[in-house]
């Protein structure tokens, strides 16, 4: 008989389990998460867990809802205008992942559809309206936006899940370009032109926010 305690004993919560299994894999990657290392990080029985989250399938949709619950519980509605609030919204997804780094293939291919996320959508997507958007435009420029901060915060982390430490770095091939050839790749490595990638996704998210409200004539 096991002397670890149980998930209720342990006072366990789904917030915490979840909180738990972000933590894990930021630390260790999400190929390495199971249910047993989760439950042995939180000192109980790995089927403790599943009072909180049924199966695995549920604790890595978990994972993308509690990112998005960290990224958007302060963001409000859009008021007063939607693109400030689109803006906000790229910035506050990108803080979170990047704090979270290993949930990002989670981001990009399981969708976030729990009843709260749909709620917030809901929300969304009736105050864009009011604020002039068409309701196809609106969910495009979420969808959109979403995408685009996914992918570019992917690239930010510099990681290929599964693959961390074998990315090719343009700086570690400094030494072998040859700047007559290559002198526009050489002066960026001097300069760093180009390699701010908080002033690209600022620059980058006022593009297509403006080319959204052209299109919208608003």
């Amino acid at each position: 008989m096991s002397d670890r305690p149980s998930g209720a004993k342990a006072g366990l919560t789904r917030e915490k389990v979840l909180d738990a299994a972000l933590d894990y894999i930021d630390a260790h990657g999400l190929p390495a998460l199971s249910m047993r290392k989760l439950g042995a990080q939180l000192g109980v029985e790995a089927m403790s867990l599943y009072r909180h989250v049924p199966n695995k399938d549920a604790l890595l949709d978990g994972l993308v809802d509690r990112v998005m619950q960290t990224a958007f519980g302060d963001l409000g509605e859009p008021v007063g205008g939607w693109a400030p609030w689109v803006r906000d919204f790229a910035h506050a997804l990108r803080s979170a992942l990047l704090a979270h780094p290993g949930v990002l293939p989670l981001a990009a291919t399981r969708p976030v559809n729990s009843p709260e996320a749909l709620r917030m959508s809901e929300r969304w997507l009736a105050a864009m309206r009011t604020a002039g958007l068409p309701l196809g435009t609106a969910l495009d420029l979420v969808n959109v936006i979403a995408t685009f901060t996914i992918g570019h915060t992917l690239a930010e982390v510099g990681q290929t899940p599964g693959h961390e430490g074998t990315e090719p770095d343009l700086d570690q091939r400094a030494g072998e370009l040859d700047p007559a050839e290559f002198p526009n790749l050489t002066e960026v490595i001097a300069t760093r032109a180009g390699l701010d990638f908080d002033s690209r996704f600022t620059q980058a998210i006022d593009i297509i926010v403006a080319g959204y409200a052209a299109q919208a004539g608003v």
